[in-house]
C-alpha cells in the first residue's frame, strides 16, 4: 500500500510575527493569509526491510534507520523524525518499516511556511495510514507541538493552520495558546482582482527564520517600545486588510501592505537589506504600488502589489534581478491524503 498527501504553502498578508511568543501569549495575535497552489508533498511506501528510510527528494537527502519506536533527532530530515517519534509516542501505533519520501515546490526558507507546511503533510500522510482520529486543528496543533516544542525550532504558529485548513483565513491566537480559524468568503472577482494585482518574487536567497524572531522575541521581552508599538500596528492591520479584502479594495489593501512592511522593518535589523531593497527600488520604479516580504524576512519571496494593467511591466522589471516571478493562484482546499492499493 501507498499512502500520499500533500498540504498548501501559504502568502502572510497581515499581522505576521503576532502569532509568536511571547507576543501572541501577551496580547493575542492576529494573521491574515491565503494558501496557494504551490504544494508540500510526501509519499509512504510500507516496506519489508525493517528499515524507515528517509528521503527529500528537493533537498538531495537520504537516510535510513533500523525500525523502532523513537528515530534519533540528529540533524538529518528531523522534520520527518518528528512526526513518526510523535505519532507512535502518542497513538501507541506500532511503527512499521516504511520509505517516506517528501518534496515542496519552494525552497525552505522561501517564506511562505515551507517548513510547518511539510510537517504538516507528514502528519496527514501518517493520518491516513493508521486512521488516526484527527481534523485540521488536531493536525495543526500536533504539527506545531512537534516543531515548536519536540524540534525547538523557532518560529510562530500560522503556517500549521493555513497548511491543514486552507484558503482565505483570518486567524486568532489567543492568549492562552488557543487558535481560532475564520475561514473567509471572498467573492469570486474579488480573487481574480487580487490575482491579477499580485506580483510574487522570489529573492533566489533562502534565509534562516529563526535569528529574526529570536530578535523579535528578545524585543517583546525587554519590553522595545519601539517594537512592541509596531507590532501592535501590524496586529491591526490584519483587521483592517480583512475589511479591505472583503470589500474587494485593492488599492486600500496595497496601502496597508506597504504600510505592514513598513512597520515591519522595525521588528528587527535583519529583516531587510540592500537586496531586498534593490527588488522594491525596480518594482516600485516599474509601477508596483506596494510590497512585503512574506514570512520571518530577510530574503524569500516578496509579494508585490501593482494595477493589473502594469502587472507586465512590473514582471519584465524583476527579470533583470537575479531573482525570479513565480506565477501563482489562490488554493481553497488544505490538507489532504489518500491511499493507493497495489
Amino acid at each position: 500500500m501507498i499512502i500520499r498527501s500533500k498540504a498548501p504553502l501559504r502568502l502572510g498578508f497581515a499581522g505576521g510575527g503576532s502569532d509568536v511568543s511571547p507576543y501572541s501569549d501577551l496580547y493575542g495575535g492576529l494573521i491574515l493569509n491565503a494558501t496557494i497552489n504551490l504544494y508540500a508533498y510526501c509519499t509512504i511506501e510500507e516496506t519489508n526491510d525493517n528499515k524507515v528510510t528517509l528521503t527529500a527528494t528537493d533537498l538531495g537527502q537520504n537516510k535510513s534507520y533500523s525500525l523502532s519506536k523513537a528515530l534519533p533527532i540528529d540533524g538529518v530530515l528531523d522534520l520527518h523524525k518528528g512526526v513518526f517519534n510523535r505519532v507512535v509516542r502518542d497513538f501507541g501505533v506500532q511503527p512499521k518499516a516504511c520509505r517516506i519520501t517528501t518534496y515542496s515546490d519552494a525552497p525552505a526558507g522561501s517564506g511562505l511556511g515551507s517548513s510547518s507546511t511539510m510537517v504538516v503533510c507528514i502528519l496527514k500522510a501518517f493520518v491516513e495510514w493508521y486512521n488516526l482520529p484527527m481534523g485540521d486543528y488536531e493536525i495543526a496543533r500536533l504539527a506545531y507541538q512537534i516543531e515548536r516544542v519536540d524540534l525547538a525550532l523557532s518560529g510562530g504558529k500560522q503556517d500549521q493552520y493555513a497548511a491543514a485548513f486552507g484558503g482565505f483565513n483570518f486567524m486568532e491566537f489567543l492568549t492562552d495558546g488557543n487558535v481560532i480559524v475564520n475561514p473567509l468568503r471572498v467573492k469570486r472577482w474579488i480573487v481574480d482582482e487580487l490575482e491579477s494585482s499580485i506580483v510574487l518574487y522570489y529573492t533566489g536567497a533562502s534565509r534562516s527564520s529563526a535569528a529574526i524572531i529570536e530578535e523579535q522575541k528578545k524585543n517583546t521581552s525587554s519590553g522595545n517600545a519601539t517594537a512592541v508599538e509596531a507590532m501592535h500596528r501590524i496586529k491591526q492591520s490584519a483587521i483592517d486588510m480583512k475589511r479591505a479584502l472583503l470589500e474587494g479594495n485593492m488599492k486600500e489593501f496595497a496601502r496597508i501592505l506597504g504600510q505592514a512592511w513598513e512597520d515591519k522593518k522595525k521588528m528587527a535589523t535583519a529583516i531587510s537589506n540592500p537586496m531586498i531593497q534593490e527588488a522594491f527600488d525596480v518594482a516600485t520604479a516599474a509601477g508596483a504600488t506596494a510590497g512585503k516580504v512574506s514570512g520571518a524576512g530577510g530574503g524569500g519571496f516578496i509579494i508585490f502589489m501593482t494595477d493589473p494593467a502594469k502587472r507586465r511591466l512590473v514582471i519584465n522589471a524583476l527579470k533583470n534581478m537575479p531573482g525570479q516571478v513565480v506565477g501563482s493562484q489562490f488554493s481553497e482546499g488544505g490538507t489532504h491524503g489518500w491511499k493507493i492499493y497495489d
